[in-house]
């Protein structure tokens, strides 16, 4: 005779199979049966200090979907490493079955059948259920980190200019955080919003051209479970390239591998026993800072959105990759004794919506902020037949369709849109709302331009983004996607040297090779340039979505790639 839990178990597994097949309900609710909060927070505490860390949140307060991208190519020395394996590759290499909740939170596989079973993943209601639970588990042993790329992202962040994010994580009380797209609501804000913090926003890394000094706190000094732990703060080091430089005309950036050396030594001639860098590199220029730079005990790393099960040791650094949108909560914990980190257990907590419990204090503050918005956000577009996610190399299917927009409402020949890694995904046979255009196109620089551009020119940027992307040293990327493409096709190969990556430029409607010397109409949006002009990109999809009224998005074979 099966029992109540083999039952469940088999059931769970069943529906985890069936979802699309018109059970959803029934096996999402047996799915989240073997799902508990108690489950998710398990943890074998370890040591005198815990770091919890979170990342790239990008103004998300609501759980979401969000799928992983299904190609993350490395190259040169990282080529197959963490986290530069995606699909079954990546569920090998962890040990993660297919069909289970970790499969669902971290790959692509199966996407679609598995939102329907396991439902959202995030909202920061429980992220704060999830880091209250550890506090009061640890007691004083806990830093509470914050990796930046917080306060931008969503409608209501826009239109607040990050104070929605501020107002909600000033209850999560951090003891410190860092920044990029922070810096696109210019000098002033970001100067306005630091001073209403209550806890430092670090980067040791910026500099005010104008004084010729440090424009913001190196690091931070802690006691935590009699543990003296220094934080260091690391920004985007190439924000003045990625976005707009006119909007922070007197900061300069870089990564500045000496300043780092010379601040963790610093710290440890001023006593600190734990060194912790809390940076916004990405993961691959933090891999080879590790490698560089002596005496930093953890790198929490952000940027370039990954999520890594497990923690990287390169020299004597771990290296801790916490996700992005909000789905995940990281709990590092350390045993620290005579300067040195003994041991470590990490876990990466996936924040199912479903099953862990939303915070009330903070489910009400996110209800305020959010409310002069809410029929905004609610309001429906248009229908989808197609998944639209935005992550991958080349490709996702909702820059597809803001290509297609471009197309459409601009009369242009080729569309371009920027390989943003940020932004919501929409599963087929649900309805398109503002909030989720806004999701993935919310930035203070949004005009669309059409302008005439030379085959020449085309590749010349296609050649730069791709360098930006797949240059072997890792200082030289800017940790995005490939610049995202419409009525165009192209091939590259990622093996080759800057410059000689692109090839086999066409139309796609012709079929016709790209002429250098031909000006083509082309139209595109989130251009550094001050002053560009053209209408918000949220209202051209807007435009298009609702003439559309529902969209199916072909499979992209636009984009050849080799060398990988």
């Amino acid at each position: 005779m099966i029992s109540r839990r083999e039952f469940v178990q088999v059931a769970a597994a069943t529906a985890a199979l069936s979802a699309g097949t018109g059970i959803g309900g029934w096996g999402r609710a047996m799915a989240q049966q073997r799902l508990t909060q108690k489950e998710l927070l398990a943890f074998e505490p370890l040591g005198n200090v815990t770091l919890v860390h979170v990342a790239d949140i990008h103004g998300q307060l609501m759980p979401l979907y969000f799928r992983e991208p299904s190609t993350n190519l490395g190259v040169g020395e990282t080529r197959g490493l963490p986290p530069h394996i995606s699909g079954k590759d990546f569920l090998a290499r962890f040990g993660i079955p297919a069909g289970t909740p970790s499969a669902y939170a971290l790959t692509s596989e199966d996407f679609e059948a598995l939102a329907k079973t396991y439902g959202k993943i995030g909202g920061l209601d429980r992220a704060a259920t999830v880091i209250k639970a550890i506090r009061a588990e640890r007691d004083d042993k806990v830093v509470f980190l914050d990796g930046g790329d917080t306060w931008q992202g969503s409608w209501s962040s826009l239109k607040t200019r990050g104070q929605d994010m501020i107002d909600c994580m000033s209850l999560l009380k951090p003891d410190a955080m860092t920044g990029h797209w922070e810096f696109t609501y210019g000098t002033e804000r970001v100067n306005q919003a630091i001073k209403g913090l209550g806890f430092p926003f670090l980067g040791l890394n910026i500099r005010d051209t104008e004084w010729n000094e440090p424009a913001f706190d190196a690091s931070t000094m802690l006691e935590r479970g009699g543990v003296k732990i220094a934080v260091l703060g690391q920004a985007f080091p190439y924000t003045p390239v990625a976005n707009p430089r006119w909007m922070i005309p007197n900061w300069s950036f870089g990564v500045r591998e000496d300043e780092i050396q010379a601040q963790v030594d610093k710290a440890r001639k001023a006593g600190a026993q734990l060194v912790v860098l809390l940076s916004h590199n990405g993961f691959d220029v933090d891999r080879k800072l590790a490698s560089r730079v002596k005496g930093i005990d953890v790198i929490l790393t952000s940027h370039t959105h990954d999520a890594v099960p497990e923690a990287i040791k390169v020299g004597s650094s771990l290296l801790i990759a916490s996700g992005s949108s909000g789905k995940f909560v990281s709990r590092l914990d350390l045993d620290v004794r005579d300067g040195e980190v003994k041991a470590f257990r990490y876990k990466l907590i996936p924040l199912f919506s479903d099953v862990i419990a939303p915070d009330a204090e903070m489910a009400a503050r996110i209800a305020e902020v959010r409310k002069p918005y809410a029929a905004e956000l609610s309001r429906v577009l248009g229908r989808t037949d197609s998944l639209l996610y935005r992550r991958g190399n080349f490709n996702g299917t909702f820059d597809d369709l803001i290509c297609q927009a471009l197309l459409q409402e601009r009369d242009a020949e080729i569309a371009l849109s920027p390989g943003f890694r940020w932004g919501t995904s929409v599963l087929p046979g649900q309805d398109i709302t503002f909030e989720d255009v806004t999701n993935a196109t919310a930035i203070t620089y949004p005009a669309v331009y059409r302008m005439g551009m030379t085959g020449a020119r085309l590749k010349e940027i296609l050649e730069d983004v791709a360098d930006n992307l797949f240059n072997v040293d890792p200082y030289y990327q800017q940790g995005g996607d490939m610049v995202r493409i419409g009525g165009l096709s192209y091939a590259i190969d990622v093996a080759k040297p800057q410059g000689q990556r692109i090839s086999d430029m066409r139309l796609v409607k012709s079929g016709a090779a790209i002429d250098p010397s031909r000006e083509y109409q082309v139209a595109g949006w989130a251009s550094v340039n001050e002053g560009t002009e053209g209408p918000p990109i949220w209202e051209v999809v807007a435009t298009y979505l609702t003439r559309q009224k529902t969209v199916r998005l072909e499979p992209n074979r636009a984009v050849k790639v080799t060398g990988a």
